[in-house]
């Protein structure tokens, strides 16, 4: 089971998968975040830490990988029956990419193919970067343009697709049991 969970920033985004991640605990999976982020400024590092106070107060017995690179092999090792695992959050994995200089047509293919096979459910966080201005360098016009590409990627393959505006999630695409039309 997979489900996209897009929104800007501060939307809500990282608590609506937290509740979906919750669900899955009620119904006996083990839950396990993975952290793209990387704390390389004052900044970053006290948003990190929000989300790590976020995770502590939500009652569940996380175990946390940080993974700013290679994603899809962190799926491919941890995803497993009976376990969720919670990426937060794609854009910044994206940026990673990017920024690296690692080949990104193989990354985006390598993850969704992870995330094509995987077990279990995974509950992918992204900011919708699209409703915007065009930027006005190209690594910004790239980066809004891979960001939307692989959102419509990802949509198109998971089973649910929400969109958080101010702490609201707007279903946009459900084929879960629970929102599937008999």
């Amino acid at each position: 089971m997979m489900h996209l969970v897009l929104g800007g920033a501060r939307s809500g985004k990282s608590r609506h998968g937290l509740s979906l991640v919750a669900d899955y605990v009620a119904r006996g999976y083990e839950c396990l975040f993975v952290a793209t982020a990387q704390g390389l400024d004052e900044e970053m590092r006290a948003r990190i830490a929000r989300h790590q106070d976020e995770r502590r107060e939500d009652g569940l017995s996380w175990q946390t990988l940080e993974c700013p690179l290679h994603l899809s092999a962190c799926i491919e090792t941890h995803a497993r029956e009976k376990r969720v695992i919670l990426v937060d959050c794609l854009t910044l994995w994206l940026t990673n990419q990017l920024l690296e200089g690692d080949d990104w047509p193989l990354a985006r293919a390598a993850l969704l193919r992870a995330l094509e096979t995987a077990p279990g459910a995974v509950v992918l966080i992204s900011n919708e970067v699209g409703c915007g201005v065009v930027p006005a360098d190209p690594l910004s016009r790239r980066f809004v343009d891979e960001a939307g590409w692989l959102h419509q990627a990802i949509a198109q393959r998971a089973q649910q697709v929400v969109l958080v505006t101010a702490g609201l999630p707007l279903i946009l695409k459900d084929e879960t049991s629970q929102g599937a039309k008999e």
